[in-house]
């Protein structure tokens, strides 16, 4: 029988490793410090989207308020049509305020926003008090109204022939 003695195997490596205290271990998880850094880069971050969103609140705001009031204007004529009597949207200034006849309810506007009527001389009530007045063919008073905030600025004009309401949009014109 052939004696088998022991044998030396040899393992070539390509590479030599070194073990050095710490180099080798394997990360489990991020410190605190890691997650704190990329928490407050997010918040950061979001910040700053947030402000950018409520600077561009300000002129949505302005342009929600005239859509508004074009609204109130165009159902005030439609009404005068329909119901072959006049019908009148009165400007309170001072309030900032306006309201429909034959309805109780008061339509506040903003106070930042600015707000200017023009209207034919019969419609003025009183110091900052106008109105724009609807006839049962479809025409009106006519007039022109301004919401200014800041730079931006809308503007409503009221055709007096035929009532025809246009919203424009100013602020690009200045």
């Amino acid at each position: 029988m052939d004696k088998v003695q022991g044998s030396r195997l040899k393992v070539q490596r390509t590479e030599n490793l070194r073990l050095v205290p710490g180099i080798l271990q394997l990360n489990k998880g991020f410190t605190l410090l890691e997650l704190t850094v990329v928490l407050f880069i997010v918040v950061l971050g979001f910040s700053v989207i947030g402000i950018n969103l409520s600077s561009g609140n300000d002129s949505a705001e302005l342009k929600v308020a005239a859509r508004d009031i074009v609204s109130a204007l165009r159902f005030a004529r439609g009404q005068a049509l329909m119901s072959h009597q006049e019908m009148v949207v009165t400007f309170d200034l001072s309030g900032n305020t306006y309201s429909l006849s034959g309805r109780d309810k008061v339509y506040h506007i903003p106070k930042t926003i600015g707000l200017t009527v023009v209207t034919a001389q019969s419609e003025i009530i009183s110091k900052g008090l106008g109105s724009i007045r609807f006839f049962a063919d479809g025409s009106a008073t006519g007039g022109r109204v301004t919401l200014e905030r800041n730079k931006a600025a809308w503007q409503i004009d009221i055709n007096w022939l035929t009532g025809q309401i246009e919203l424009e949009d100013t602020s690009a014109v200045k």
